[in-house]
């Protein structure tokens, strides 16, 4: 069975039809929303906030251990004909180590694509403390994220954690109206007994913002089903990290997290890595600040803007004809392995929903219920 973080881990405008196609709309505020909007995407906008005081150890593990499984399961939803782009954003609220003047809340990663990055960032946090303001953390997510104006966007918080929901001096019921009033629905996931988080107002915060209550066992031990398919993947991985060509100012250090990344995975266990494998063969996984092949495919990618010292040493001294070649190479090799990869994944899919049952309160099933039911108003699916 798998955890608990897998149980998370989920006068407006009117518009004639509330469909995922509608991308010709005016206003574009800002340039990201532009650009969106002329590669006809939309978003799963996720922002996660963390409780992180004592009580949340077993949480903060969780959410470490079942990241990739809840990417995976972001990356098979389609709107339209097209697979929607993910961000990911991240506070963590509640530990005597942040500071006291803004609500022991920190923006950890703001909205981001960078599948290496969040993990990283998720493996960073540590508890401590604490008060936790449930309003304000709410309130700061939406206040200092860019959400967009796009309506078809799926835009959702998950919050999560174990204290009274009426803590400190923003009211959370002002901020799940705020949520709503903006098109962004509030999840709450209690970590403890169901009624419990009834009676400390976690379903009430969710029901204001027309989002999903949950509550779960957050000290729930972690465990995986293995599957015939693992190593197989596993040593694909190896041959899909090698197809990576870095270049620029962050080229080598980002080699050098993807690697940190893949360590991080394999010491929750080979199936949690195996997890990690399939996100990274999947269209969510982007890297275009730093490896050339991701690069290229972006409209304003220049090889005349390449610089000799911005190359790999393998790179170094070749025209620009060479390096194109090069660049089609690893992008054949990695198309392949990656389609080898998600043929496998079918097989380890259909095996592990065989050995596991849906019916716990695991932080994924939690997430991934309230996603896919919300998804469903915009006109997503699986």
């Amino acid at each position: 069975m798998k955890t608990i973080f897998k149980s998370i881990v989920l006068s407006a405008i009117m518009i004639t039809c509330l469909s995922c196609n509608a991308n010709n709309k005016s206003n574009k505020t800002d340039i990201a929303i532009a650009e969106d909007r002329e590669t006809n995407k939309q978003f799963i906008k996720v922002a996660l906030l963390l409780d992180t005081s004592n009580s949340m150890d077993g949480l903060i593990d969780q959410a470490k251990a079942q990241l990739w499984d809840i990417v995976n399961e972001l990356s098979y939803a389609k709107c339209g004909d097209e697979k929607p782009n993910l961000e990911i954003a991240l506070y963590e609220y509640g530990n005597d180590n942040l500071n006291s003047r803004e609500g022991y809340i920190r923006q950890v990663l703001t909205f981001s694509n960078d599948l290496d990055e969040i993990s990283k960032q998720l493996f960073s946090l540590t508890t401590n403390g604490g008060n936790e303001y449930c309003g304000q953390v709410i309130e700061t997510s939406l206040n200092q994220l860019n959400w967009g104006k796009n309506q078809d966007d799926l835009k959702l918080i998950f919050i999560a954690g174990n204290e009274p929901f009426t803590q400190g001096q923003i009211s959370y019921k002002e901020a799940a109206k705020h949520a709503h009033k903006n098109d962004i629905t509030v999840n709450t996931i209690f970590c403890g007994d169901y009624d419990q988080g009834i009676s400390s107002y976690w379903k009430d915060g969710a029901d204001l913002a027309h989002g999903d209550y949950m509550a779960i066992n957050h000290n729930k031990a972690t465990t995986y089903v293995a599957t015939p398919f693992d190593d197989q993947i596993l040593k694909l991985n190896q041959k899909l990290n090698k197809t990576y060509v870095a270049y620029g100012r962050v080229g080598e250090s980002k080699i050098i997290q993807q690697a940190q990344e893949d360590t991080n995975a394999m010491g929750y266990s080979s199936a949690n890595a195996v997890s990690r494998t399939v996100s990274k063969s999947s269209h969510l996984y982007k890297n275009s600040t730093w490896d050339l092949v991701d690069a290229e495919k972006e409209k304003d990618f220049k090889y005349d803007d390449l610089k000799e010292e911005d190359l790999p040493n393998e790179l170094k001294g070749k025209n620009e004809s060479e390096i194109k070649a090069y660049v089609a190479k690893k992008r054949e090799e990695r198309e392949t392995i990656q389609n080898d990869i998600q043929i496998l994944n079918e097989k380890r899919r259909k095996f592990i929903a065989e050995q596991q049952s849906d019916t716990d309160n695991r932080l994924e099933n939690a997430m991934i219920k309230a996603i896919k039911t919300q998804a469903k108003e915009k006109k997503y699916k699986w």
